[in-house]
């Protein structure tokens, strides 16, 4: 399995067959090393309808045919372009011919039409993925270290920017009580109120988990 980093909170998971592509800002995302039509998934997962995170997502689903997996409302704003659509809520799950998806909590703004911020859950290929979304760091994340997702989480992408989202301090908090085998930091440095560097976050984890940090720069990947 290989996780591709495409810069701020994009992703692009691919798996024998699969490709799922996370909150795919391609087209005026200034550290994105790929264009729109360089992707082809059969999957796009929408943690919210913010445009750093919807992004190229209607565009890239009506070339590939691909099916977005989002929230109840942002679905119906995604279907009245043409896109084919799977809605879920918050806490819940379906299954998909590549795996399961767990909705969880975001605590983030979101528009009048565009429904909740959220994170997800991914099973796919035995593992299991945790993309936060946008988030503030809350309690109920301690609940995915075996308690709801049992054995745990195998890789925790987490946003370490503040000013909109966690920054390093709270995002290392997370780490502890996740307990994921590794994280990745994501929502960072793409425009200047972020922060650009993650080394502060990288240190955090390190003294005090087991988990192994790990920091892509856009276009690298881990495979997992």
């Amino acid at each position: 399995m290989r996780i591709r980093y495409l810069g701020h909170s994009a992703f692009e998971i691919t798996h024998d067959r699969w490709n799922l592509l996370i909150d795919p800002f391609i087209t005026g995302n200034p550290v994105c090393p790929v264009k729109a039509e360089e992707l082809n998934p059969q999957y796009i997962l929408v943690t919210h309808m913010h445009g750093d995170h919807v992004g190229d997502t209607a565009a890239i689903a009506r070339r590939t045919g691909a099916t977005v997996i989002t929230s109840f409302e942002a679905a119906q704003e995604l279907a009245k372009d043409g896109v084919n659509v799977a809605d879920l809520a918050l806490g819940g799950k379906r299954r998909f011919d590549f795996g399961l998806v767990r909705v969880t909590l975001a605590y983030h703004g979101f528009g009048s039409t565009g429904g909740h911020a959220a994170g997800f859950v991914i099973h796919l290929g035995g593992k299991r993925i945790y993309h936060a979304g946008d988030t503030a760091l809350f309690s109920d994340m301690k609940l995915l270290n075996g308690v709801i997702e049992e054995p745990g989480i195998d890789v925790a992408l987490l946003p370490i920017g503040d000013n909109y989202t966690m920054g390093p301090e709270d995002a290392a908090t997370a780490v502890q009580w996740i307990q994921p085998k590794v994280v990745i930091p994501m929502h960072w440095g793409t425009f200047p109120v972020l922060v650009q560097d993650p080394g502060d976050f990288v240190a955090r984890v390190r003294e005090t988990t087991s988990t192994t940090p790990v920091v892509l720069r856009p276009g690298e990947s881990y495979d997992l």
